[in-house]
């Protein structure tokens, strides 16, 4: 039987929001089989639970937010994202803010924590969310479309293209594929940085956003450059990020996806569209679980290796 993870420990780290600069604490701790991830705001007068559900997400600018009711969590997406790579099924994310620690702007220190702490086996079958039909959501015309794609497949993949039209960007990887049964998403995915432009950086923060943002945890660009004394870890990092950012919205389902990804300059907002979309198509899905081992798709059974 292919069985659910949780981890072995409880972790914790300790970073600053992104966007709201606050400094926040997280804790990581395991979870019984079938609980999904939950986060839960433990600064509350009365901590409060938000487990992970496509139709949780309510705010999609510059990050995937989930709340209940008016309580609220930012940026869950890069942690969700290492959840995702390393086949993480049950956790209890206690936070002490608004928002998750952007840490160092990618997935690898959660990934890190995640693997500290040990991935343990549950008995319970690990459930999967099995695309049987392409699902396709689009926005804009001409120059301005985007739009993103699942379609069935015995494995997960993804694949993206950007168009960002900047020099620094477009003298990198346009596209990737990444396959679970091949790569690695430690090696190949986790490290890439989010990033963002300065002559957007003043607006963001009259909006509040980006006011935790700088060298340490995004790549910058002014209009020609990079300026992150240390460059690029990925040639194509940029386009690697956004694999991330799709693994860590699509895993908010709170299942495991089997389909092939596609997309073209999408983002959060149309990453939750296309999971609500394949809600609202029931007959595109099902959920499977595999008591053989052997029958799973490459890349699933095996525990990731230690950090």
């Amino acid at each position: 039987m292919l069985k659910q993870r949780t981890l072995k420990t409880l972790t914790r780290a300790v970073g600053m929001g992104l966007h709201s600069g606050q400094r926040v604490e997280i804790s990581l701790r395991p979870a019984p089989p079938d609980t999904g991830i939950v986060f839960r705001r433990v600064d509350l007068p009365e901590p409060v639970d938000i487990p992970v559900t496509a139709l949780a997400v309510s705010d999609t600018r510059m990050a995937s937010t989930i709340s209940t009711g008016d309580v609220k969590v930012h940026t869950v997406e890069h942690l969700m994202s290492a959840c995702a790579g390393l086949g993480v099924d049950n956790l209890y994310v206690d936070i002490t803010a608004e928002e998750v620690p952007i840490l160092d702007g990618s997935a690898a220190s959660f990934v890190f924590l995640l693997q500290s702490a040990g991935i343990e086996l549950q008995d319970a079958p690990k459930r999967f969310v099995r695309v049987l039909a392409p699902v396709e959501v689009r926005q804009g015309e001409g120059d301005n479309v985007k739009w993103a794609r699942l379609e069935p497949y015995h494995g997960y993949r993804l694949s993206f293209e950007i168009d960002f039209s900047h020099p620094a960007v477009d003298s990198t990887g346009q596209s990737v594929l990444f396959d679970m049964s091949t790569g690695s998403y430690s090696r190949d995915i986790a490290r890439a940085r989010t990033f963002g432009f300065t002559k957007d950086v003043e607006m963001m923060r009259a909006n509040g956003l980006a006011l935790g943002g700088g060298l340490d945890n995004a790549i910058v660009m002014d209009d020609y450059k990079v300026l992150n004394a240390g460059g690029l870890r990925y040639d194509d990092e940029f386009v690697k990020h956004k694999i991330l950012d799709a693994m860590g919205d699509l895993y908010i389902l709170g299942k495991p996806l089997l389909a092939s990804y596609s997309a073209f300059r999408s983002g959060h907002a149309l990453n939750n569209l296309l999971l609500r979309e394949l809600l609202n198509h029931p007959e595109a899905w099902d959920v499977v679980t595999f008591e053989n081992e052997k029958q799973a798709p490459a890349g699933f059974s095996q525990l990731a290796r230690a950090w």
